[in-house]
C-alpha cells in the first residue's frame, strides 16, 4: 500500500526538486517548475468542477456515468491540493463515495449507466485506485447518513472492481474488454481504460495477477500493426489510430514492455504524428497522448505539452469549463488531467 501520508509525498517531490536545481538537473521532470499558464488553468478549471458537482457526489455528462466522476476525481486531485483538508476536499470525499455507492457489492461493477458501461468501470477503478491510500478513511463517511453496511472501504471498492475487471476478461474469448462486463469482442480502446484502471490498483498494492496484464499487453500487440498503428479490431481498423496507437504505448510504457517491438513502432508512430489533432473526441485524445508522450519521448512531450497549453488557453470559457459533447465536466475534467503531467502528483503515471 502507498504511504498514507499525503503530506509527506509532497516533501519527497520538493526535497528531489532542490536536489535537481542544486546540481542543475531539469527539475521540471520532478514537479517542479509548474507554468504559470498551467496553475491559471487549472485554478478556474477545477473551481468550475467543483461547483457543477452534484449533491450526490457525481457531475453531469452525456451519457451520464461513474466513469466522469471519476475523471472529475482525479482532476481535483491532480495538482497537490490536500485531499483531505484542502479547498476540494469535500467534493474529493463525495465523489469516492459516490464511486463506492454506485459499485454493485456482488460483483464489483461500477454502473456505468448503459453503453460503453466497461469505460465508465475502468476509469472509476483507475480514481479509486489514485484516491488509495491517500486520503483519510477515517473522515471519508464521517457525518454523512449512509447506513453503516453501505459504507466501504476505498480499498475493498477497488478490490472489487479489480474482481469485476477479471471476471469479465476470463468470459471474454479475447482476454480483453468491451463495453459489457459481458462481451464476447473486444477493442483496443475500451480494453487500454480498463487495463489502466487495473495497473493503477496494482501501484497503489492490490493483488492483479501478472497473467491478466500479460492477456491485456497481448491482445494490444494482436492489434498493433508493422508500421505501429492499432486497430480497434482484429480485422478492423475503424478510421485513424492515433488515438488507440497512443494508448497502446501507454499501455506498453505502465506495463513494463518497452522492449517490444510493438512498443517501439507505436512509440515512433505517435512521435511522426504529434503534431496532428484529432477531432473525433479531441480531449479523450490528449488525454492519452500527453500520457503516451510522456512515458516514451520527454522531449517530444514538452513540446507536445506546449502546443496543448497554448489551446487551452484559447479554449477555455470564462467560467472555467472546456466544452464538449459528452458535457463540460467531462471536457474540463479530461482537459485538467491532460495538462496534470506538469505536476507529476497521480502515482499511476511516473516515469
Amino acid at each position: 500500500m502507498r504511504g498514507s501520508l499525503f503530506s509527506g509525498w509532497l516533501c519527497f517531490l520538493a526535497l528531489i526538486g532542490i536536489w535537481n536545481s542544486a546540481f542543475g538537473q531539469e527539475a521540471l521532470r520532478y514537479g517542479e517548475g509548474v507554468p504559470p499558464a498551467v496553475r491559471l488553468i487549472n485554478k478556474k478549471a477545477l473551481k468550475y468542477i467543483a461547483d457543477a458537482q452534484i449533491s450526490d457526489g457525481s457531475w453531469i455528462g452525456n451519457p451520464p456515468g461513474s466513469g466522469i466522476t471519476g475523471i472529475c476525481l482525479m482532476a481535483l486531485m491532480s495538482t497537490g491540493e490536500d485531499p483531505d483538508f484542502g479547498p476540494y476536499a469535500e467534493n474529493v470525499r463525495k465523489a469516492i463515495r459516490r464511486l463506492i455507492l454506485d459499485q454493485d457489492p456482488e460483483t464489483g461493477h461500477i454502473s456505468g449507466g448503459g453503453h460503453g458501461s466497461m469505460y465508465h468501470h475502468g476509469f472509476a477503478t483507475l480514481a479509486l485506485s489514485e484516491a488509495y491510500g491517500v486520503v483519510n478513511e477515517k473522515l471519508l463517511w464521517k457525518n454523512t447518513e449512509v447506513p453503516i453496511e453501505q459504507q466501504r472501504s476505498i480499498g475493498k471498492s477497488v478490490e472489487l472492481a479489480v474482481r469485476c475487471a477479471l471476471t469479465a476478461q476470463e468470459k471474454n474469448p479475447y482476454k480483453a474488454w468491451r463495453y459489457s462486463p459481458n462481451s464476447q469482442d473486444a477493442d483496443t480502446t475500451v480494453a487500454g481504460t480498463v487495463c489502466m484502471g487495473l495497473l493503477g490498483a496494482r501501484n497503489a498494492g492490490i493483488e492483479v495477477p501478472n497473467k491478466v496484464i500479460e492477456n491485456a499487453v497481448n491482445y494490444f500487440q494482436l492489434n498493433t500493426l508493422d508500421d505501429g498503428n492499432v486497430s480497434y479490431q482484429p480485422t478492423n481498423f475503424h478510421g485513424d489510430g492515433l488515438t488507440r496507437t497512443a494508448i497502446a504505448t501507454l499501455v506498453y510504457s505502465i506495463s513494463k514492455r518497452k522492449q517490444t517491438p510493438e512498443y517501439k513502432a507505436a512509440a515512433a508512430s505517435i512521435r511522426r504524428r504529434m503534431d496532428l489533432d484529432v477531432f473525433d473526441h479531441p480531449y479523450y485524445f490528449r488525454y492519452y497522448m500527453a500520457q503516451a508522450l510522456f512515458q516514451s519521448d520527454f522531449e517530444a512531450w514538452k513540446k507536445w505539452n506546449a502546443r496543448m497549453i497554448e489551446q487551452m488557453e484559447k479554449s477555455q470559457a470564462e467560467n472555467g469549463s472546456f466544452f464538449s459533447g459528452h458535457g463540460p465536466a467531462y471536457g474540463t475534467g479530461m482537459a485538467v488531467l491532460t495538462l496534470a503531467l506538469n505536476y507529476r502528483l497521480l502515482p499511476v503515471y511516473e516515469r
